[in-house]
């Protein structure tokens, strides 16, 4: 009899264990009660190729040697995060909507913890668009006090990706240049400088790759988590799981998938772009903006949910404080 209350008891406590488990399927952020487009893709964790092999055209010494990598799984915005979404960022009009104290939710902060954007001196989409165009020109460090804002406002953890979640995402599987086999293609799945007119696109108009991803090539860069380095892929470990170089100094940082400024081979999925003190050359503040690039018009980002949430130092960590 004793033998079979604890089976039973055991199964009752696998079934809730089993309940409190995250549901890892696609979903819509809503801010505040409202839906302003935030789709998020799950992508299950792997091992993948990243860089490019040393016959791979216009690729660069920066990608390579190919390392092994492995990453966990996560949630990747389906696009880049648009000016109708950073301007609440900006705004913090909602701030007072934030999701209330719950148990569940991976994080639980004061949203008026995180600031907030100042006002650029010139209006930032320099005439290209905003309802459903992306947000472009903001720092790393912009793009990373989104996310902390997002997060305090719904509950849920959000940072940048790092350059080998970013990589794996981009590829979704494949091993060639881009994400799509024939090359000839790119126009289908890319804005770039023989397609764009001179000026970024509205988000998701081009074709996804296999996992559902829309303009992980060209449109606008996007910012990654990591310290710009060349020789990062000189490593000797058989499989590097989860590798981040961790930000230490302020220039340069990665970004990734090339734009609408680019040429078509920018924008393999292998190509790294380094951030540069030039992106601010026109900025006349003194000291220089924390917050804008005044001369990055093709930058932007998307954001990342890890499956499993980081440590409480890990978070303030990405976040960049």
């Amino acid at each position: 009899m004793r033998l079979h209350i604890i089976i039973a008891l055991f199964l009752f406590l696998s079934c809730f264990n089993f309940s409190q488990e995250k549901d890892f399927t696609n979903y819509n952020q809503k801010i505040a009660g409202i839906d302003y487009g935030l789709e998020m893709v799950s992508i299950n964790g792997g091992v993948f190729n990243m860089g490019s092999p040393n016959h791979e055209a216009n690729r660069m010494a920066d990608e390579g040697p190919v390392n092994t990598v492995k990453v966990d799984s996560f949630w990747i915005g389906k696009f880049e995060i648009t000016w109708d979404l950073y301007h609440l960022f900006m705004g913090r009009e909602i701030d007072e909507d934030q999701v209330g104290y719950n148990e569940s939710n991976e994080i639980n902060m004061q949203v008026d913890a995180v600031s907030s954007a100042t006002t650029p001196y010139v209006e930032m989409s320099f005439g290209m668009g905003t309802d459903g165009y992306p947000a472009i020109s903001m720092t790393q460090l912009a793009a990373s006090k989104f996310c902390e804002w997002l997060s305090a406002m719904t509950g849920n953890y959000y940072r940048l990706p790092t350059e080998a979640e970013w990589e794996y995402a981009c590829r979704a599987g494949s091993d060639t240049p881009f994400s799509f086999e024939d090359e000839n293609l790119i126009s289908e799945y890319a804005w770039y400088d023989e397609n764009s007119n001179g000026k970024y696109q509205k988000v998701g108009q081009k074709k996804p790759n296999q996992w559902g991803l829309h303009d992980m090539h060209g449109n606008v860069s996007e910012w990654t988590l990591d310290q710009y380095n060349p020789t990062a892929y000189n490593r000797l470990d058989s499989v590097v799981k989860n590798p981040l170089e961790t930000a230490i100094k302020l220039y340069p940082r990665v970004a990734r998938g090339g734009s609408f400024m680019d040429r078509s081979y920018r924008l393999r999925s292998s190509a790294r772009l380094a951030s540069n003190k030039k992106w601010k050359k026109q900025d006349p503040q003194i000291p220089r903006s924390l917050w804008w690039h005044t001369d990055a018009q093709f930058l932007g980002f998307r954001v990342v949910r890890p499956f499993k949430t980081p440590s409480i130092e890990e978070q303030n960590k990405y976040w960049i404080k």
